[in-house]
């Protein structure tokens, strides 16, 4: 496959500091070579705010467009000299030829410009312009398999190019309204394709919900059987924990967004079978109309009984992936969940001199989140460096040992045990349910510790939800005789 050889650029800000805006800008370069892409410079500036108009400043958008132009000028002299190459060779000289590469033609920025600002871009370095927005749904395009997927695909990539058609015509200047009314630049042919795509976008809108009611009805024939889903950024390893428990042949790579589609599979572990689902992976800055399209597809979050949180422990910042992850559940579960609500603002709730408030009604909405196990996948990947015994300073991420990040996170994310919970658990001596486990998938450590935490988590919730037997066989073990 041919790479296209493309430069970044990010921008460093108070909110966003020197090292996340690199790693942001990895995590970037990783996206594009997903996508074929093959970054060859990076940019970064300092700025309090990105500029309005093109993102960053003039100056550092000429030192890009100079440095484009000289790579090309420097490329189209390599061509010139394989010519002169391929002329000697044919005379029977021998010559030593040089790598080649194509030129540059492509500009990748790591948030989303507004059309405003892709117009300006793309007008001072006459070169194609993308986003990270842009970037990841074309990948998207390129791994949708079913045609469920790509049905959520095209409407997020139609929502996105909506306010940016006017980019496109502009080799339609000269045409103008009649009767003494300028209407701008090519606005027929705009207000066309707008049309054009808010048709399909209303299409596609009507397919989804036809799509979605028959996967709610797929999930309520079922049966009774707990639903666990798994959760996590994206290349963490969740279809290989997948594949690991279900014995199954998800597909798995070591690629950004490598599954889209939600896979469902039926797990058995001891005399317990339960439903086990893949979902699409989350990402920073994930967009927002990818989202909404894939809501369906996040269906099986918000109407799991048990969340598996894969998390990357040998990435430098798993934590903000961590965060990451919990923050687009919350927002997933608070926006689409059927939940009670109360009104702070009632008479009830507040005093008579707070009366006038009452064109402001608010409503405070309590969530019912599933229980969830974090899963610190990757062991056999993590490093770490020893602090030097004469250093003062605190330590860093990358002073810290495998052992103090266990303690670490055991300690948070462990819970005590109520009398009602004693079943989550048999080694509950320190009076703790385990909700975390470290394992490496890929070389099966402490697999059958994450089993048995499994086990013992659905086992639990299975019997409150079905308090019949509907176990494989019963299990005599912790019988009397």
């Amino acid at each position: 496959m041919t790479y296209t050889p493309a430069v970044l650029v990010g921008l460093i800000t108070p909110s966003q500091p020197e090292d996340r805006t690199r790693e942001y800008l990895d995590e970037l370069a990783f996206l594009a070579d997903t996508n074929y892409i093959q970054p060859v410079k990076r940019f970064v500036q300092r700025l309090e705010t990105p500029n309005s108009t093109t993102y960053v400043g003039e100056g550092k958008l000429q030192e890009i467009r100079d440095y484009i132009t000289a790579y090309n000028e420097s490329v189209a002299a390599s061509e010139k000299a394989k010519h002169a190459n391929d002329t000697l060779t044919s005379r029977g000289e021998t010559v030593i030829e040089s790598e080649l590469q194509a030129p540059i033609e492509l500009v990748i920025f790591d948030d989303e410009l507004s059309p405003r600002q892709l117009r300006n871009i793309e007008k001072a370095l006459q070169v194609r312009v993308m986003d990270r927005t842009i970037l990841i749904l074309e990948i998207f395009l390129q791994r949708a398999q079913t045609s469920y997927a790509k049905t959520q695909v095209e409407m997020a990539h139609l929502q996105y190019m909506l306010p940016r058609l006017t980019r496109m015509w502009s080799h339609l200047d000269r045409q103008r309204g009649g009767g003494g009314t300028n209407r701008g630049t090519g606005e027929t042919q705009i207000e066309a394709d707008r049309r054009i795509i808010n048709n399909r976008i209303a299409l596609l809108r009507e397919d989804l919900k036809r799509i979605d009611k028959q996967m709610a009805t797929q999930r309520q024939n079922r049966g009774k059987m707990v639903r666990v889903a798994l959760v996590g950024y994206t290349n963490v390893g969740k279809s290989t924990m997948m594949n690991l428990l279900s014995k199954s042949d998800v597909f798995a790579e070591n690629k950004l967004f490598a599954t889209l589609d939600t896979t469902v599979r039926k797990v058995t572990i001891d005399n317990l079978p339960f439903l086990l689902s893949d979902t699409v992976g989350f990402i920073r800055k994930l967009p927002h109309n990818l989202v909404e399209s894939f809501k369906s597809t996040l269906d099986e979050v918000r109407e799991a009984d048990l969340l598996i949180h894969v998390v990357d422990i040998s990435h430098p910042n798993f934590e903000e992936q961590y965060e990451v992850v919990e923050q687009t559940i919350n927002e997933l579960l608070q926006k689409d969940h059927p939940v009670e609500e109360s009104d702070p603002w009632s008479d009830n709730n507040r005093s008579t001199s707070d009366r006038k408030y009452r064109a402001k009604d608010k409503k405070q909405t309590v969530v019912n989140r599933p229980e969830e196990i974090v899963v610190f996948n990757k062991i056999d990947a993590f490093t770490y460096t020893p602090q030097a015994e004469d250093d003062l300073l605190p330590p860093t991420r990358e002073n810290i040992s495998l052992d103090e990040l266990r303690r670490t996170w055991m300690a948070k994310l462990n819970t005590p045990i109520s009398n009602s919970d004693s079943a989550l658990t048999s080694n509950s001596a320190s009076g703790l349910t385990s909700n975390a486990v470290f394992i490496s998938a890929r070389n099966r450590t402490n697999i059958d510790e994450l089993r048995e935490l499994i086990y013992n988590r659905v086992k639990a919730i299975h019997i409150q939800r079905y308090p019949y037997n509907d176990f494989l066989f019963q299990k005599y073990d912790n019988l009397e005789e």
